[in-house]
């Protein structure tokens, strides 16, 4: 029997779909060695992209393939966030973006290190999803994510396989901005970004900040939701979330939100929109 028809190999089709990247040791577990892997690769039924992962010839690699296979093959619990999220949300005209794409992905791990050695134009960034918990706290006995809307989290198709990809939605992917105002995100930006959020669902935007729990961030939200006169605001119910005691600085020398108390820059009103 050639290696080409050998079990092993057939078996390989079926689990690897095109496009998944498959790691060496998740490789090793399903019964595949090393020495199989390169014989794979010499042959040319694998192709090995980066040291230590493996994928099937076929198209060219995009970055939704890379997040399809950490979630689907690596056990990871990233999903994609934040800038991104909005951005392909539709939302990507409100921000301007020069450059290769970063793509954020939240969760609780690191990146496996071949993740930005692929080749891949865009830039993979990862962020701590520790505000609101991660999707493995979320999940029940079964391994089900029934309820993961709740928490801004949701599934969209991609590819011709139509893999299930998990993505923050806006009402969570602006909350993940704002964590990062002012160190590593522009309030400027964050403020466009929310003026651009006019339908917002006010029930979502309650469960998230009653489970946010970084009180900077919730007092921005609300003080840019407000900034923007958004009618889903006054559909937002306040009891039970913590907004904490006491004045807030986000930025030196802004000006105070008289109901939120935090500052904002003084020149935001200026700031072209």
């Amino acid at each position: 029997m050639s290696v080409q028809n050998s079990p092993k190999i057939n078996r390989l089709q079926g689990l690897l779909e095109e496009g998944l990247l498959a790691s060496t040791g998740w490789l090793e577990a399903q019964g595949y060695s090393r020495a199989l892997l390169s014989s794979y690769v010499k042959n040319g039924w694998l192709v090995s992209p980066a040291r230590g992962v493996y994928r099937r010839p076929g198209p060219p690699l995009k970055w939704q393939h890379v997040v399809a296979s950490l979630q689907m093959l690596g056990g990871s619990f990233f999903h994609v966030g934040g800038r991104t999220a909005l951005v392909h949300h539709g939302l990507g005209h409100y921000v301007q973006m020069s450059g290769a794409e970063t793509i954020y992905l939240y969760g609780p791990e690191k990146l496996p290190a071949w993740v930005n050695k692929l080749g891949v134009q865009e830039n993979f960034v990862v962020r701590n999803d520790a505000m609101f918990g991660t999707l493995r706290a979320h999940r029940n006995e079964e391994g089900d994510a029934v309820d993961l809307a709740d928490f801004g989290l949701q599934q969209m198709t991609w590819g011709a396989w139509d893999w299930q990809l998990w993505y923050s939605s806006d009402e969570r992917a602006i909350f993940e901005v704002l964590q990062d105002v002012p160190t590593k995100e522009s309030v400027y930006e964050a403020d466009v970004l929310m003026q651009s959020l006019a339908n917002l669902r006010p029930v979502r935007v309650t469960t998230i900040l009653r489970a946010c729990t970084r009180v900077n961030v919730k007092r921005l939200f609300l003080a840019l939701a407000e900034r923007h006169q958004h009618p889903w605001l006054k559909h937002v119910e306040l009891q039970g979330v913590d907004l904490g005691k006491g004045k807030r600085m986000l930025v030196r020398g802004g000006k105070l939100h008289p109901k939120y108390q935090i500052t904002l820059p003084a020149d935001l009103d200026d700031y072209a929109r």
